[in-house]
């Protein structure tokens, strides 16, 4: 069988990789140079291939183990692991994902030194702040102007209530002159939405991770896996997650909750920021 060098696992760019993986109640092993997973049926066990040179993350959920051969391999590709509770959301203590980053002293150095370049700069940290909340209104209005499951239930871009909360927050933000009051303004936003939503979907809803019920527990689970997303993206980048532009500049994790809130497909313009 030929040997892959490692450096052959690292030819798909993770922002061109196509898989995540969900696992529950099974075995994650090496076996013959490639990545499985065992599963228990009634009358004998299954084993499944994880393509890892095509896969950014993986989450390890309720009843799951991982060998540390297997654990090697996916260092070696690159690969994210979180182990969460059932259903992708965290387990302890509500806290995040504890991710487990492969370690390498080879990541790319200019865009995390691009990113310092402006950092310490409090103006122009507000700048990319402010950059980051208008790529949001620019994702919200591709994503919602196209999703044919969105519009079964309602939600078109061009509803006066829709337009009204995404054009009002837009026209708030060159006027915001703190971190703190460009959050508020987002958070006033994002309530719009929520309502918008509650109303189209005919639920009573408020915003409460620890709810527990449907509506919230999706966008627990949403948000985690946002979160595995912009921590691969940091991770190719090799921009530090303690360098945030909005949450805190020491917030255990806040450049991925800020890269989270945006949404994976800015990749190449946090690239464009930190050169």
């Amino acid at each position: 069988m030929e040997q892959l060098n490692p450096s052959d696992l690292k030819a798909i760019l993770h922002s061109k990789r196509a898989n995540l993986y969900y696992l529950e109640h099974a075995r994650v092993m090496q076996k013959d140079g490639r990545v499985l997973y065992l599963t228990e049926a009634k009358n004998e066990n299954q084993y499944w291939n994880i393509p890892i040179a095509n896969t950014t993350v993986i989450l390890l959920g309720t009843g799951t183990s991982i060998t540390q051969a297997a654990m090697r391999m996916l260092a070696s590709a690159g690969v994210l692991v979180g182990f969460t509770g059932g259903g992708g959301t965290p387990l302890f203590m509500g806290s995040e994902i504890e991710w487990m980053m492969p370690q390498s002293e080879y990541r790319p150095t200019e865009y995390m030194q691009g990113w310092m370049s402006f950092w310490f700069d409090e103006a122009k940290r507000l700048e990319v702040a402010k950059q980051f909340q208008f790529a949001r209104i620019e994702f919200i209005r591709k994503v919602w102007a196209k999703d044919r499951d969105l519009q079964a239930e309602g939600f078109y871009l061009d509803d006066q209530d829709i337009t009204q909360a995404l054009t009002g927050f837009e026209k708030k933000i060159p006027h915001q002159s703190k971190v703190g009051d460009l959050l508020l303004a987002e958070a006033q936003m994002t309530k719009q939405l929520y309502k918008i939503a509650a109303t189209r979907c005919k639920l009573s809803f408020e915003r409460n991770p620890e709810q527990g019920d449907l509506a919230n527990d999706f966008l627990n689970h949403g948000n985690y896996l946002a979160y595995g997303l912009a921590a691969t993206t940091l991770w190719v980048l090799g921009i530090s997650h303690s360098f945030a532009v909005m949450h805190g500049k020491t917030r255990r994790g806040a450049l991925v909750f800020d890269v989270a809130d945006r949404s994976e497909e800015h990749t190449s313009e946090l690239q464009s920021l930190a050169c």
